[in-house]
């Protein structure tokens, strides 16, 4: 019989109020209660740095294959965001030679230079414009369609794909309105994703969709159409709200985007950004055997959510972790994950944003400035940014 207690329950938090500001939610756990029951999720959240990084780095005792996921309702599939050991490596292998360092220098980051001064080419200058919309959106739903291997996906049903995944993995609440959507969705991708399979088979390329249909033993394709969702799902929002985060934060200390201007400190900047808003900001795992967690008796079946939102600005871990710093160094961030389940795409995120695309944005509008930050709006729980930014480009 367990000796410790089970962790305190909470019946006051509210999805709403994590999906309006979860920070100052958050900030107050890491203090009072790091390891506690939030009702409304139906979760035992863990708050503190090194709490969320020992359960990813566990796989055995803290499984990936939650069964009370919205995740595999909202996909129609069980994907390899929710599978370990083999069969994780397995598929994630599978696709990960379009995002290996060598392909992306190879094919992805010219692609998306010439894609990226595309985009900023239509921007124009001396008016407000919100670049959510107008760039940040598009352009990382186009380098993903080309990686992935869907590059006839439009921008739009891309981004409208993208966030119908998000808001349905996110709907911890379980109401219809988000599965319905999904639903759409998942029959327009599989349509696109099969056609494009006969493509690459007669002419393959190096995208993620070729490497797994001609693979010399392919995985099944329910599995290869799960996982270039899964990827669509992820892929797009992670360097879009990056990207306006990271332009948010500069924007608003000017003294820092000079210092990283002079010193070429993009990838600096580009690390705090998904540091301070994490854009995939929590995960869930199945506790596996009988634990304990700070003294708290956390039982078999009961599944813990890491809050890798609050662990990016752990006291323990970060100075002043609740403001922007773009030239914080080390920043031993989770916004990437850590363990087997560590972002496929994190590499392909840090060359085109962090590398390729702030630098052309300030190049081309050195002067640019954020008139009214209070007007941005920021917006999530599972999965948060900005929901707009608009800016003067100058």
């Amino acid at each position: 019989m367990p000796t410790a207690g089970l962790a305190p329950l909470d019946e006051t938090i509210t999805i709403a109020e994590l999906t309006r500001d979860p920070y100052p939610i958050y900030r107050h756990l890491r203090r009072e209660s790091p390891v506690l029951r939030v009702k409304s999720v139906g979760r035992t959240f863990l708050t503190k740095a090194a709490d969320t990084r020992l359960v990813k780095d566990n796989a055995a005792l803290f499984s990936s294959n939650d069964p009370n996921t919205p995740m595999e309702r909202a996909f129609l599939a069980r994907t390899l965001m929710r599978k370990d050991h083999d069969e994780h490596r397995t598929e994630r292998m599978a696709m990960m030679p379009a995002l290996m360092p060598k392909t992306i220098e190879s094919d992805w980051a010219p692609l998306y230079a010439e894609l990226a001064a595309d985009y900023l080419d239509r921007l124009p200058r001396g008016e407000i414009v919100d670049l959510f919309p107008a760039l940040a959106g598009p352009l990382a739903a186009r380098i993903l369609a080309h990686a992935m291997g869907v590059p006839d996906a439009s921008d739009d049903d891309m981004q409208r794909w993208s966030q119908t995944l998000i808001d349905g993995a996110g709907n911890f609440g379980w109401t219809p309105g988000p599965f319905e959507a999904t639903d759409v969705a998942n029959a327009e991708m599989d349509r696109c994703i099969r056609a494009n399979a006969e493509r690459v088979r007669a002419e393959p390329d190096c995208s993620a969709l070729s490497f797994m249909v001609n693979a010399n033993t392919p995985i099944p394709e329910s599995q290869i159409i799960a996982n270039v969702k899964i990827a669509i799902g992820g892929g797009i929002n992670e360097p879009r709200d990056a990207l306006l985060t990271i332009l948010y934060g500069l924007l608003t200390h000017p003294d820092q985007l000079d210092a990283v201007r002079a010193a070429g400190k993009w990838r600096s900047a580009f690390e705090e950004g998904v540091r301070w808003v994490a854009p995939i900001q929590v995960s869930s795992r199945l506790v596996m055997e009988d634990t304990e967690i700070r003294g708290y008796f956390i039982p078999k079946g009961d599944t813990v959510m890491t809050i890798q939102a609050s662990a990016n600005r752990d006291e323990d871990a970060f100075e002043d972790g609740e403001n922007y710093n773009a030239l914080r160094e080390p920043n031993p961030h989770q916004a990437f994950g850590n363990g087997p389940h560590h972002c496929a795409g994190a590499q392909l995120s840090r060359r085109t944003v962090g590398i390729s695309l702030l630098p052309m944005l300030f190049e081309r509008f050195p002067n640019m400035t954020l008139p009214d930050p209070a007007g941005v709006r920021w917006h999530g729980f599972g999965f948060r940014g900005p929901l707009n930014l608009p800016v003067l480009l100058q």
